[in-house]
């Protein structure tokens, strides 16, 4: 396993998303049109707003799991599973590079 190459792909990933936080914040601040104080918010602007303030949930999620799995690099328990502690797969490392279960693991976690 690559830790390096693995690495340097959380980084960028994590990059990415602390940029459209950012951006979302900043659009957050932003009024949809010139004359939203006028009119009233369309059901489209809350519905998009409502799957916006999911994409930025999701995105918070992710980047914390991003952080973590950056840290067991830096403390050296990366690609060993926390429930079982057997090395996780490279396959699914490379799919997901911030899992923290081995696949096992992972679908009795999500059964119960």
């Amino acid at each position: 396993m690559d830790v390096a190459t693995l690495r340097e792909q959380l980084v960028e990933e994590r990059e990415r998303l602390e940029r459209e936080l950012r951006r979302v914040a900043r659009d957050r601040g932003r009024p949809a049109h010139e004359d939203a104080e006028e009119a009233p918010a369309a059901p489209a602007d809350a519905a998009e707003r409502e799957l916006d303030e999911s994409l930025e949930l999701n995105a918070e999620a992710v980047l914390a799991e991003i952080r973590r799995a950056l840290e067991r690099i830096e403390i050296g328990t990366y690609g060993t599973c926390a429930s079982c502690q057997r090395p996780i797969a490279e396959a699914r490392l490379s799919a997901l590079p911030y899992a923290n279960r081995c696949i096992d693991c992972k679908r009795l976690e999500e059964r119960g």
